[in-house]
């Protein structure tokens, strides 16, 4: 970096854009995460499933088109934020034959809004936008941008939905099931979400006040298998300890994780042994759950539709449920949410985990503002 950039801010949160299968903006979103909801799961309507084994997503009842349903979450983020305009957009999308075509399309309307286009598409599977967060906090603080936008999507379309489902990835007697016993895999979710990263200085200079703080992010790759994760969890481990030392936090000062937990009991039970080696005998205490079990899995766009339930629970102390449960795996040993909670002191800390096929893990550390 030059000598003469600008003073590195901290990374903060100051605007926040959601459509989910609740509708659109955060709170319905956060209501249903609280209560663990499973009404977002229903019969697929939107395209043929009846050779399918898995017929439930949580999908919206008309989405607009994709590129589309983006926009509208970079809008209501940036209005939030008060944004003044010129910021870049780092954009998180699938790649598949239309990727080039709607990256194009959000580029176009994001000039439209102020914006400055769009500066990088992610393509990195159900990390991409969690990377994409990590590289505007970089980029905020290291004096680049003052602010930068995030934005994902992912509806549902017929080609993954088979393409999940002929891998036997869809949970067969639809219901997602993060870490419980019986649990028989994923079910996929319509998302649309984006935030604006700005440098807490940046915010201060212009008198707005943070959603939260993004105080520390960690990112690995274990390369296991191509789509089986490592059975230790070490690569999800690495990047949880990479996230509390980037922010200074030792593992006694998270209040909360919100796991990668997508049903699978292979990556559950990887995952909650990577939580045992970073948090020890602490883990017993520390609330975990997968807010994919109420909004399911959105893929791409999962890591910053699964940030924005962690902002809203820290924002008002109700923690994600785990919903689906029907039992405990003793292999796991999670101290799970069950039903809807607020701890006695509200959460100050929390970490939304995510890792895709190939071996890729994100952790990113939240705080609140």
């Amino acid at each position: 970096m030059s000598s003469s950039a600008p003073p590195a801010g901290r990374p903060v949160f100051t605007g926040l854009g959601v459509l989910s299968a609740f509708g659109a903006g955060p709170a319905p979103l956060a209501a249903a995460t609280a209560a663990g909801s499973a009404a977002g799961f229903a019969e697929v309507t939107r395209f043929d499933v009846s050779r399918r084994g898995t017929r439930r997503a949580a999908l919206l009842a008309d989405p607009p088109p994709l590129a589309a349903a983006v926009l509208g979450a970079v809008a209501d983020a940036c209005e939030q934020s008060g944004l003044p305009g010129g910021a870049p957009l780092l954009l998180a999308l699938h790649s598949d034959l239309r990727t080039r075509e709607v990256a194009a399309e959000v580029a176009q309307g994001a000039a439209a809004l102020g914006l400055a286009g769009v500066d990088r598409v992610y393509t990195g599977a159900c990390v991409a936008a969690a990377t994409a967060v990590a590289d505007a906090a970089a980029l905020v603080g290291s004096g680049r941008h003052p602010r930068v936008v995030v934005a994902a999507g992912h509806l549902v379309e017929p080609g993954v939905f088979a393409a999940f489902d002929a891998g036997r990835a869809l949970a067969r007697d639809g219901r997602l099931r993060p870490f419980s016993s019986g649990r028989s895999g994923t079910l996929l979710g319509d998302a649309a979400v984006a935030v604006v990263v700005e440098a807490d200085t940046a915010a201060a200079a212009r008198g707005v006040r943070p959603l939260a703080r993004l105080a520390g992010w960690g990112r690995s790759g274990d390369a296991h298998h191509v789509c089986r994760p490592r059975p230790d969890g070490a690569g999800v481990a690495r990047a949880v300890r990479s996230a509390l030392a980037r922010a200074g936090v030792a593992p006694s000062g998270v209040d909360y994780v919100n796991a990668n937990g997508t049903g699978s009991p292979m990556s559950d039970l990887a995952e909650a042994r990577a939580l045992r080696e970073v948090f020890g005998e602490a883990l017993d205490g520390l609330p975990v759950s997968s807010s994919k079990s109420v909004h399911g899995h959105a893929l791409e766009a999962s890591a910053l539709l699964e940030l924005a339930v962690t902002i809203g629970a820290l924002d008002s102390g109700r923690l994600p449920v785990n919903a689906g449960w029907l039992g405990p795996d003793p292999e796991v040993g999670l101290d799970l949410v069950l039903a809807e909670r607020r701890p006695d002191v509200p959460p100050r800390c929390a970490l939304s985990l995510n890792s895709a096929f190939g071996g890729a893990n994100t952790a990113l550390l939240v705080a609140a503002a």
